[in-house]
């Protein structure tokens, strides 16, 4: 099992493609392990010459998960919320950051594109703040600047995504599915496929309670939006116009922030990566990752 020692934890990780491609590195959204990339996205990627890196965040999947850390969620997005003091939380965005620059140090990268998901978007800008030599170029898909009213989601897909879900197995995928459908692109969700994927993360790591930790790093953290007005790396914002859970003014301020990105609107997609529209996402990441100005290659 490949493990990687970064930041004073362990991380899990694959790879795909050659490794004398340029490296780019997926970051994962909230709760989600790296075999919700779905089969196929990361190996199109590395046939289109990249070497894609990609690992379970710390408190997913087979990843260092923080069981003994209490949190009171409730109290650290209300405190988030009303600008008061936040209450203790285990780690913040900026720990997610420095975990996958850990990553590329144990594989010997100096510097990669970065490509993050949701919750993985804002680690990704995170990491290109805290560590701009290490990056090259950022995409930031169905993400926000962590602006309160840049991140915000539709009332219904708020009141499924915030209600806590059932531990029995089919239960559980029961919830998930549903919450999923809420959220997903309208015109492609497949919950079979969205189905398979769900029983496949239960069974390989169940626990909740690490996705309320990561939601507590998310709120704690506060707004990344001064920092991003400074950024200097090419960066591509990708969002859905039918986002629900993030809606799409969270993309659209994230490339009003950023000197300098270009913004993709996607009309069918919302707030997942159908398998129809892949080819137009990797095509999108792998101009930018060639073209952007002031791109390098490691």
């Amino acid at each position: 099992m490949p493990v990687a020692s970064s930041n004073g934890i362990e991380l899990y990780y694959e790879t795909h493609g050659d490794r004398s491609d340029p490296a780019l590195l997926l970051v994962n959204g909230l709760g989600s392990q790296i075999v919700q990339w779905g089969d196929g996205y990361r190996e199109a990627l590395a046939e289109s010459g990249r070497f894609v890196v990609s690992f379970d965040n710390r408190d997913v999947g087979l990843s260092t998960h923080f069981h003994d850390a209490k949190i009171d969620i409730g109290a650290v997005i209300a405190a988030s919320r009303s600008g008061g003091p936040i209450p203790a939380v285990p780690y913040l965005l900026a720990d997610f950051a420095a975990d996958a620059v850990g990553l590329l140090d144990h594989l010997d990268i100096g510097a990669a594109h970065i490509a993050g998901s949701s919750m993985g978007g804002m680690i990704v800008q995170q990491m290109a703040i805290d560590h701009p030599t290490r990056v090259l170029t950022l995409t930031s898909v169905m993400s926000t600047t962590g602006e309160p009213d840049f991140f915000k989601s539709s009332p219904e897909t708020g009141a499924l995504f915030n209600s806590p879900p059932p531990t029995e197995r089919q239960a559980y995928i029961d919830h998930s599915l549903m919450t999923s459908r809420a959220s997903a692109s309208p015109r492609y969700f497949n919950p079979v496929e969205a189905g398979a994927r769900i029983g496949r993360a239960y069974d390989r790591a169940f626990d909740p309670a690490g996705r309320l930790r990561q939601l507590a790093a998310v709120h704690a953290s506060g707004h990344r939006a001064d920092a991003l007005r400074k950024l200097d790396v090419p960066t591509l914002v990708i969002h859905g116009r039918a986002d629900t859970l993030i809606l799409p003014p969270g993309g659209e301020r994230t490339a009003e922030l950023v000197p300098g990105a270009n913004l993709l609107l996607l009309t069918d997609m919302g707030h997942d990566l159908p398998r129809p529209l892949w080819p137009i996402i990797h095509d999108a990441i792998i101009s930018h990752t060639t073209h952007a100005i002031g791109g390098r290659h490691n």
